[in-house]
């Protein structure tokens, strides 16, 4: 009898651990795969490149954007230039093509965020977009929903205009 309840205590335990592991999977954000394996650990984090530098559009647009590869090959024609990844960059500068990136931020057809009042306000990117500058994989966050904005205007007491975002 006690040997049974053993196995029993065990069997309960493994496919507890199994459940876990599913719904951690499930849950965890699908980070898609790029077409460089870009490190904002590397530029952000360990060189301290600011963010504005390569997504000049957050002060200037309603879009980031993403650098262009003119952008990155005047600091790659040199730097790291032996690198596989910096090859890849280089392979597509070369061909005149520009760098097929995956999206990874998307807002419903409905919605309308702009990154320069945020940027003017002083607000740092990471207070969105994680401590980036620690990722090597981007995003290794949750994605942004309308609650979470909604939630961070009240907690600094921003007025939040719907007209802004829905037009």
């Amino acid at each position: 009898m006690r040997r049974k309840a053993k196995l029993a205590a065990l069997i309960a335990v493994l496919l507890a651990g199994g459940v876990a592991l599913a719904f951690a999977l499930l849950a965890a954000p699908e980070v898609p795969s790029q077409p460089i394996n870009f490190s904002h650990k590397i530029h952000a984090g360990d060189n301290q490149i600011p963010c504005q530098y390569c997504h000049a559009g957050a002060r200037r647009s309603p879009v980031a954007g993403v650098p262009s590869i003119e952008r990155c090959m005047g600091c790659h024609r040199i730097t790291a230039a032996d690198k596989p990844e910096i090859a890849k960059l280089k392979s597509y500068y070369d061909k005149g093509e520009t760098i097929p990136w995956t999206r990874i931020f998307w807002l419903p057809d409905f919605t309308y965020f702009d990154h320069r009042p945020h940027i003017q306000k002083g607000i740092a990117c990471q207070t969105c977009h994680g401590q980036v500058q620690t990722m090597d994989r981007f995003p290794e966050q949750p994605t942004l929903e309308m609650g979470w904005c909604l939630k961070c205007h009240r907690e600094k007491g921003a007025a939040v205009d719907c007209y802004v975002c829905h037009r």
